[in-house]
């Protein structure tokens, strides 16, 4: 069993949810607290032990490459005024020479698309998707490392997932299960965003991903499915059955930041955890 080495970052999107700052700052750029969406993913990978980040862009998205490249003229600074805190602070925005790729998509069509677009540089390997805007919160134990723990003992495909509410069922791709144990289930079946009451359970894909290369085939037969896009779920559930297929539920906590509400509530849970921030927002959040 291959080892995972690599992951896949769609970040192409327009981020119309944040118009107008999307406008000017690719939303994977917005900050929790001090770090832009896109750090704590790339955090996140390298807990798992991923060697290579592949980021698949879009038109507009250039500063997200400026941002994993060394800023000399403010490293400077930094050093001749001896704010050596924040060049520390500064220090895992550095990729390693030859750790990023890009990759462009030159249209929005869809999710499978955008992992397609990146075949090449995924080769003949098992490889990872995070999705940027879906802030997986567990310090301790980063999800991507949790499903990493699932695939050396099971292997194939493991996706991470979450209960959502029944009625919230018919916005994500939803697992058919199987047998369970513990925090790992054997995937039967995959609905992308089923219909009200039809969904086979509640447990809703949230962003993370560990693939066989296989899956590229079925994606480069560009099949189209829900909104007309080529979904990563359909060809996901073409595999089932031909390799082993789990899915680990998150132990941790889930923020949706791709929508507004969820972004102002991660901001606000983890500058609870700042030391250095976190008695003056408690106070303003109890006057209020």
């Amino acid at each position: 069993m291959k080892p995972v080495r690599k992951a896949v970052f769609p970040v192409a999107g327009f981020g119309t949810r944040f118009l107008p700052a999307t406008k000017a700052v690719p939303k994977e750029l917005l900050p929790v607290v001090d770090r832009p969406l896109i750090q704590y993913a790339i955090d996140e990978a390298r807990a798992a032990g991923i060697e290579q980040m592949i980021f698949v862009t879009g038109r507009g998205k250039h500063a997200i490459e400026d941002y994993f490249d060394t800023a000399f003229e403010i490293e400077h600074d930094l050093n001749a005024k001896q704010k050596h805190a924040i060049l520390e602070a500064m220090q895992p925005t550095k990729l390693d020479p030859g750790q990023a790729a890009f990759v462009r998509q030159q249209q929005m069509a869809g999710l499978g698309h955008a992992v397609w677009c990146a075949r090449h540089l995924i080769g003949d390997e098992p490889f990872a998707v995070l999705l940027p805007d879906e802030l997986l919160w567990n310090p301790e134990r980063p999800c991507l490392a949790q499903m990493n723990e699932t695939y050396q003992a099971k292997g194939g495909n493991v996706i991470a997932v979450l209960e959502v509410p029944e009625e919230h069922t018919s916005r994500y791709g939803i697992v058919d299960p199987g047998a369970a144990d513990g925090a790992v289930t054997e995937v039967k079946g995959f609905v992308e965003k089923p219909k009200q009451g039809e969904a086979p359970s509640r447990l809703a894909a949230v962003g993370r991903y560990i693939l066989q290369p296989e899956v590229l085939d079925i994606l480069s037969e560009g099949k189209t499915g829900a909104g007309g896009e080529i979904q990563l779920t359909d060809a996901l559930a073409e595999v089932i059955g031909k390799q082993p297929f789990h899915a680990q539920t998150f132990a941790g906590t889930r923020h949706d930041c791709g929508e507004k509400a969820g972004f102002i509530i991660a901001n606000l849970a983890l500058a609870l955890e700042r030391p250095d921030i976190a008695d003056t927002i408690r106070a303003y959040a109890r006057s209020i």
